[in-house]
C-alpha cells in the first residue's frame, strides 16, 4: 500500500462526495492489502492514524467510522476502535483489551503481546517507537496484582516526578511510593522504589524484588558516551541479583549483545509498531535557516512545536531572538512575572516566556522545567526550544518537531538519536499525524545495537564498575583487580565504591593531590561548619582534578564564593536575585547558576567526600559529613528540596515551611492553594495544584 504524503494532504481540499469516494477506496485498498500481505507493512499501519486525523475534522465522513474501526481491528491498532459505532466483533476486541484500572485505556496488538510475555514471568527487553505507549505496560503490570515489590530505574529526576504523579494517581491505594533517599518503606506494604541509578545503588532497604524495570535501557551501553553508564550498569546488576523478573524498555534498538555465558535470560522484542503517522519536510536547502525557522514557528498550525537545538546556550539565544520578533501567546505572562520575581529580571528567559516561548535543557531547575513542559502541553507556551534532554522519556504533546541542528555539544548525532528526536512528533489521542521539519541532512540509516556492561564479560569490565559488584558476583580476575585497587588507593570496599562515584582515575589524582596540599599547609583538616578558607582549600584540590566549569563556575575562587553565598543566603530566592543583580556575563549563560546548584546536589558532595577520605589517611581530625549533607540539599531543609523534585519550586515552599515534614508541608500548600490563599498568587496556586494533586 503506497499513498504519498502529498496525496494524504490533498484529501483535505476535496469536496464531500469526492472525499467520501477517495476515503472509501483507501479503506478497500487497505483491506485488500491485509488479505494479500498481512499487517506488517508500516505504510499500511499509518493509514489508520491518518484517517482518524481526517475523520476528526471532516464530519461528512461519519458514515465510514464503522469501516475505520474494522480496519483498526484488523491492523492491531485496537486503541483506534470507535466503541460508539464499531461492529460487534470489533467492539468485543476493544473491550477485551481495555484496562479499567488504567482509566479505561485500550491497548493495541503489540502492547498485548509484550504484556503476555511479562505476565507469563519472562524477562523482556522491549524496543519500540516513542508513540508505542511503553509506560502503559508498566502500569498494566502494576494493575495486574502480580507484583508487590518493584524497582523502577529512570534516567532523570524529571522523569521520576512524571512517573510519581502518574503512579500516585493510579495506585496510591495499592502501593507505597519510595522516591527520595530519606523515604523509608513500611514493613509488609506493597512498595514501588522509584529512583535514578545513583539513588537506587545506595539503597539498603530494597529487600527481595518481584520486578525490576529499567526505562531508556540503551543508556546501559558505555559506547553511548554517557558518563553515568557505569553507575547505571552497577545499579541494575545489584537490582537484578535480588529480582525475580526484569523489564527493560526503550526506543529504536535493533539488537542487544551479551556474552556467551549470559547470566540473565531474556526475550528481546523489537517492533516498529507506531500509533501515529509522521509527515517529514526537508528544509536543508533553505539559505536563511533561522529566518525560515521563525516563519514556521509563527504558524499556529504547527503548535505545540518542539525546536531541537544542539546546546543550552543556543536554545536560550534562539528563543530570545524569536521573542524579539513575535509574541505567540497571552497565557504565559504570569509565569514570566513569577520568574522575574523569584529568579531575577535580568534572566533572558523572562522575556522569552512572556512572549510565549519556552526552553528546556539540563541547566533549568527541575520544577521550572516541569512547568515549562506542562504549559507547553497545555499550549500556553506553544513553542519549546529544547536540547536532547527532552528525548529522555518526558512526555510531550508535540504536534511538530523542527530539528534545527544536527549535533549535540559539537558532535553530530547518530541515526539512533535522530530517530528519537523525530519520534517526539505526534501524540496518540491528540495529534494522530505529527510533522517533522529537517534543517539539515539526516544521518545515514544504521542499525543500533546495545551492549550493556552487565551483560558482558566481567573480567573485561572497567574498574569503576567492578568495584561496585557484590562479593558473590566477582570472578577470580575481578577479585584480584579489586584487591590491587584497595592497595593502590588505601581504601576498603566501601571506600572504593565512594571513589568510583567520581571515577577511580580522578580519585587517584585526588589521593596524590591531598598530601601536596597538606604540605603547603592547606586548611584541609576541619570538621563541623567550615570557614571560608577551609572550603576554598578543598575546592582547590578538587579543581586540580576537575575544571571549575564542570560545577557551574569559572574558577575555584568563584566556586567557593558561590558555595558560601548559597550557605549564607536566607532563602533560595534571595540567593538567585542577588546573583541576578551582580551578573555581567552573556545573557544566554545566565542560567549557569543552575548548573552550580545541580553540582551541589550531586558532584560536589561526592568530591568533598573523596577528599575527606584521603585527608583522613594523613590526619584523623577531618570530618566533612555535616557540610556534605548540607550542600547536597542547598543548605536548606530536606523537605524543600524533595518538594522541588516533585514540581513545587523551593521559592514557593520555603515561604511556608515551619518545620513540617515533606507530607505535612505538601498538605499545607495544597490546602492554601485550594482555599485561594492570598499568600499565594493565582499562578502559584495553579502550579501547586498541578504538581501535587
Amino acid at each position: 500500500m503506497n499513498i504519498s504524503q502529498d496525496e494524504w494532504q490533498q484529501l483535505r481540499s476535496l469536496s464531500d462526495t469526492e472525499l467520501k469516494r477517495r476515503v472509501f477506496r483507501i479503506l478497500q485498498t487497505a483491506a485488500a492489502s491485509i488479505q494479500e500481505q498481512g499487517t506488517e507493512d508500516p505504510r499500511l499501519l499509518e493509514v489508520v492514524p491518518r484517517l482518524a486525523e481526517l475523520f476528526a475534522s471532516k464530519p461528512e465522513l461519519k458514515d465510514l467510522r464503522e469501516a475505520l474501526s474494522s480496519l483498526a481491528r484488523a491492523t492491531g491498532l485496537w486503541n483506534y476502535i470507535d466503541k460508539d459505532v464499531a461492529a460487534t466483533a470489533d467492539l468485543l476486541v476493544a473491550e477485551t483489551v481495555t484496562v479499567p484500572e488504567l482509566d479505561g485505556v485500550t491497548l493495541h496488538r503489540e502492547q498485548v503481546a509484550a504484556l503476555n510475555d511479562l505476565l507469563a514471568g519472562r524477562n523482556l527487553i522491549l524496543s519500540a517507537p516513542t508513540s508505542f505507549g511503553k509506560s502503559l505496560l508498566i502500569d498494566a503490570l502494576l494493575a495486574s496484582g502480580k507484583y508487590s515489590r518493584v524497582a523502577i530505574v529512570l534516567p532523570t529526576i524529571a522523569l521520576l516526578d512524571e512517573f510519581r504523579r502518574r503512579l500516585k494517581r493510579r495506585f496510591v491505594e495499592r502501593f507505597e511510593l519510595i522516591m527520595h533517599p530519606g523515604d523509608k518503606p513500611t514493613e509488609g506494604s506493597a512498595t514501588i522504589f522509584l529512583g535514578t541509578q545513583e539513588r537506587l545503588i545506595n539503597r539498603t532497604d530494597l529487600g527481595k524484588l518481584d520486578l525490576t524495570v529499567v526505562d531508556e535501557f540503551y543508556k546501559l551501553d558505555p559506547n553511548r558516551r554517557d558518563e553515568r553508564s557505569i553507575t547505571l550498569n552497577a545499579a541494575v546488576s545489584k537490582l537484578l541479583n535480588r529480582s525475580n523478573q526484569f523489564f527493560f524498555l526503550g526506543p529504536n534498538i535493533d539488537d542487544v549483545r551479551f556474552s556467551g555465558e549470559g547470566r540473565w535470560k531474556f526475550e528481546f522484542l523489537r517492533t516498529r509498531f507506531s500509533t501515529v503517522a509522521v509527515d517529514t519536510y526537508d528544509l536543508g536547502g533553505v539559505a536563511e535557516k533561522e529566518a525560515r525557522l521563525f516563519d514556521e514557528i509563527a504558524e499556529d498550525r504547527h503548535w505545540p512545536a518542539l525546536v531541537f537545538v544542539s546546546a543550552p546556550d543556543k536554545a536560550n539565544r534562539l528563543a530570545s531572538r524569536a521573542a524579539e520578533q513575535m509574541a505567540i501567546s497571552d497565557g504565559s505572562a504570569d509565569f514570566a512575572q513569577w520568574l522575574s520575581d523569584n529568579v531575577g529580571s535580568g534572566w533572558s528567559l523572562v522575556q522569552t516566556v512572556r512572549f510565549g516561548f519556552g526552553v528546556h535543557h539540563g541547566r533549568l531547575p527541575r520544577a521550572i522545567a516541569s512547568q515549562m513542559v506542562r504549559m507547553f502541553n497545555q499550549k500556553d507556551l506553544p513553542v519549546l526550544f529544547c536540547t536532547s534532554t527532552l528525548i529522555e522519556g518526558v512526555n510531550t504533546a508535540a504536534k511538530t518537531v523542527l530539528i534545527f541542528d544536527k549535533s549535540i555539544n559539537r558532535s553530530d548525532y547518530d541515526f539512533f538519536t535522530y530517530s528519537n528526536i523525530k519520534g517526539r512528533a505526534g501524540r496518540l489521542g491528540e495529534h494522530h499525524v505529527g510533522q517533522v521539519y529537517l534543517f539539515n541532512e539526516p544521518p545515514q540509516h544504521e542499525l543500533t545495537a546495545v551492549a550493556p556492561t552487565l551483560f558482558g564479560d566481567q573480567d573485561e569490565a572497567p574498574d569503576d564498575y567492578v568495584v561496585q559488584l557484590d562479593e558473590q558476583e566477582t570472578t577470580k580476575g575481578t577479585y584480584t583487580r579489586v584487591a590491587s585497587l584497595k592497595i593502590a588507593l588505601g581504601l576498603d570496599a566501601a571506600g572504593l565504591r565512594l571513589a568510583a562515584a567520581v571515577g577511580l582515575e580522578a580519585a587517584l589524582a585526588l589521593k596524590q593531590a591531598v598530601p601536596k596540599a597538606l604540605g603547603r599547609r592547606a586548611a584541609l583538616v576541619w570538621s563541623g561548619v567550615p570557614k571560608y578558607g577551609e572550603i576554598f582549600a578543598v575546592v582547590e584540590v578538587i579543581c586540580s582534578v576537575r575544571r571549575a566549569t564542570e560545577f557551574g563556575a569559572f574558577t575555584p575562587s568563584q566556586l567557593t564564593f558561590l558555595i558560601n553565598a548559597l550557605r549564607l543566603a536566607p532563602s533560595m530566592r534571595h540567593f538567585l536575585i542577588t546573583y541576578d543583580g551582580k551578573y555581567e556575563g552573556k545573557p544566554e549563560a545566565h542560567d549557569n547558576v543552575f548548573k552550580f546548584l545541580r553540582a551541589c546536589e550531586y558532584g560536589l558532595p561526592q568530591y568533598f567526600a573523596v577528599v575527606e577520605m584521603f585527608v583522613k589517611q594523613h590526619a584523623q581530625g577531618a570530618d566533612y559529613s555535616l557540610f556534605i549533607q548540607s550542600i547536597s540539599r542547598w543548605f536548606k531543609p530536606e523537605e524543600l528540596k524533595n518538594l522541588d523534585e516533585e514540581g513545587v519550586p523551593i521559592q514557593i515552599s520555603e515561604r511556608f515551611h515551619k518545620g513540617e515534614d515533606k507530607d505535612g508541608l505538601a498538605n499545607k500548600l495544597l490546602r492554601l492553594a485550594r482555599e485561594g490563599s492570598q499568600h499565594l498568587t493565582a499562578f502559584e496556586r495553579k502550579w501547586i495544584l498541578a504538581a501535587l494533586e
